[in-house]
């Protein structure tokens, strides 16, 4: 079975980097957001089974749009994309309702066993 997945990142070319680490292992992007606002309704939208979601977005930040979403379904599988340097904000994050975080630059390995771990955590 394919981990549905919505990737939110305000900067294209982080999602296409994201894609291409996650698609050949077995993940399906249905959905694109670019901003938190978006996040939230493309959750609404396409209900995925996982979202990577960049912490310094427009409009709404990453950390609201993970209230946003958890509000809306407390079991959501978010997993933060944090640059080095946020620690505060991936606690934040993390206290919000997400349930793992992964840092740029991204490690291809690291980024699908984080994936996978939080799609299987059960809470």
């Amino acid at each position: 079975m394919k981990a549905r997945t919505l990737v939110a990142d305000d900067a294209s070319f982080m999602r296409e980097m994201i894609k291409e680490i996650i698609e050949p292992e077995g993940f399906e992007v249905v959905a694109e957001a670019g901003d938190g606002n978006d996040a939230i309704e493309l959750f609404k939208e396409h209900s995925p089974d996982i979202i990577t979601m960049d912490i310094v977005m427009p409009k709404k930040s990453g950390i609201e749009a993970v209230k946003g979403i958890v509000e809306l379904d407390p079991g959501a599988k978010i997993v933060m994309c944090s640059a080095l340097g946020q620690e505060a904000l991936v606690m934040e994050a993390l206290k919000a309702g997400a349930k793992d975080f992964i840092v740029k630059p991204f490690k291809p390995d690291l980024v699908v066993s984080t994936l996978r771990k939080a799609i299987e955590k059960q809470d």
